[in-house]
C-alpha cells in the first residue's frame, strides 16, 4: 500500500486517522480503532450502503466500466485519454505534486492517466470488481503513485479537506441522493482546491433517452446513432459494459447547471465554469479549465444548455461543472507535455 496515499484516508465510520497497522495489510484507526483490511492493492474502507447503493454496486460487479482492451499498453491509455479535449483541459490544470482524489474512477483508466510525475492519486470506488481491474492495470503498465479504495461517495474512506484536485465524473447522478453526495464529495477539498463534476444534462441526455425509448420497443436490437456502440462491435465485452451502463443502468438521474450551481454555493464552492461553456457565444476553445466564467443568467443557462444537446447527446450527455472551494489560492500547473507519466516496476499500491 502507499504510505502517502494512506494519508489522506480516514475511517468512514467516525473520519479518524488511520494510522496503525492492526495486522499485515490492513489499517487501524487511531479514534475507534476500527480496522480496515488491504488485498491485492485494494484498502477495502466501504461500510454496507442502502438497497439501491447495494443494487447499483451489484451492477457495476457483473460488467465493471469502462473495460480495458485485451492489448493495452500506457500509449494505448494516454491517447485514448487524450482524445477528448476535457482530459487535457484537466491535466494541464493539475500541479505535478498534486493531491489528487477520483471519486467513482470505475476501471481507473483516468486515475492511471493522471498519475504522472510526483502526483499522489487516490482511486474510489464503490465495486470491488472494478477496483480490481484498475489495479491489475496499474502494475501490468507499471504505473506508480496509485491507491485503489473501495468506498461509498455517502461514506467516503477519505480525509476531509485533503485534496488539491477532488474529480468525480459520471457518479452522482448514479446515486440515491445526488445533491447528499456530492456535499460529502465537496467536504474532500483543501480550500484553494477544485471540485470538479461530471453529470448527466437535463437537455443533453434527450437524444439518448429517445435511443433508449427504441432500444427498448425493438427489443433492444437497434440503438440507433449510438457511434460508442457501433466503435466497440469487435469487443464484445466493452460493448456489453455500454448496453448496460447506458441503456440498462438501475438508478439514474439528470440534471441543471443551475441546480448544480447551487450544489456549489451550499457546499463553500465558488462557481468557475462548465465545460462546454455556458456563454451564448462565448467560445471555450483556449480557455483553460480554470478560466473564470461569468453567468448565472437563468435564459442564457436554458440557451447554452439547449445549445449542449448537438454537442453532447451522442455520447450520453455529460456536463462539467468546475468550482474552486474558498480559501488560498491554487497553484499554477505545468504543460502535460513537460510532464512524463510516472513508472514504477513495481505494484501500483
Amino acid at each position: 500500500m502507499d504510505r502517502r496515499a494512506v494519508s489522506l484516508l480516514a475511517c468512514p465510520r467516525c473520519g479518524g486517522i488511520l494510522g496503525g497497522v492492526v495486522l499485515a495489510n490492513s489499517l487501524g484507526c487511531e479514534v475507534c480503532a476500527a480496522s480496515y483490511a488491504e488485498d491485492g492493492g485494494i484498502i477495502d474502507l466501504r461500510l454496507p450502503g442502502d438497497a439501491r447503493t447495494e443494487r447499483v454496486r451489484h451492477f457495476y460487479g457483473q460488467a465493471p466500466f469502462p473495460g480495458y482492451p485485451p492489448h493495452d499498453s500506457i500509449d494505448w491509455l494516454r491517447a485514448r485519454a487524450e482524445r477528448s479535449p476535457f482530459a487535457r483541459l484537466l491535466d494541464t490544470a493539475i500541479a505535478p505534486d498534486a493531491r489528487i482524489v477520483e471519486v467513482g474512477c470505475g476501471t481507473g483508466q483516468m486515475s492511471l492517466y493522471l498519475a504522472r510525475a510526483d502526483r499522489i492519486v487516490v482511486a474510489a470506488d464503490l465495486c470491488r470488481a472494478s477496483l480490481a481491474l484498475g489495479a491489475a492495470a496499474a502494475r501490468r503498465l507499471g504505473i506508480g503513485g496509485v491507491q485503489f479504495v473501495e468506498t461509498d461517495a455517502h461514506h467516503p474512506g477519505l480525509r476531509a479537506g485533503a485534496f488539491d484536485i477532488v474529480y468525480c465524473s459520471g457518479v452522482l447522478h448514479h446515486t440515491p441522493d445526488p445533491g447528499a453526495a456530492f456535499a460529502q464529495v465537496a467536504r474532500l477539498a483543501r480550500p484553494g482546491g477544485l471540485v470538479i463534476v461530471g453529470l448527466y444534462n437535463s437537455y443533453a441526455r434527450l437524444p439518448h433517452r429517445m435511443r433508449r425509448l427504441v432500444a427498448r420497443l425493438s427489443g433492444w436490437r437497434w440503438m440507433p446513432g449510438d457511434r460508442v456502440l457501433a466503435e466497440r462491435q469487435a469487443q464484445p465485452e466493452r460493448r456489453e459494459a455500454w448496453l448496460r451502463d447506458q441503456y440498462r443502468h438501475p438508478e439514474e438521474h439528470r440534471h441543471r447547471l443551475s441546480e448544480v450551481r447551487g450544489w456549489f454555493a451550499a457546499s463553500g464552492i465558488d462557481y468557475v465554469r462548465a465545460v462546454p461553456g455556458a456563454l451564448i457565444g462565448g467560445g471555450d476553445e483556449d480557455k483553460a479549465l480554470t478560466d473564470a466564467e461569468e453567468g448565472g443568467w437563468w435564459l442564457e443557462d436554458m440557451l447554452a444548455q439547449l445549445g449542449w444537446i448537438g454537442r453532447l447527446g451522442p455520447e450520453g450527455g455529460l456536463f462539467v461543472t468546475v468550482g474552486r472551494a474558498r480559501g488560498d489560492g491554487f497553484p499554477m500547473a505545468h504543460s502535460p507535455s513537460s510532464v512524463p507519466l510516472a513508472r514504477s516496476s513495481g505494484s501500483a499500491a
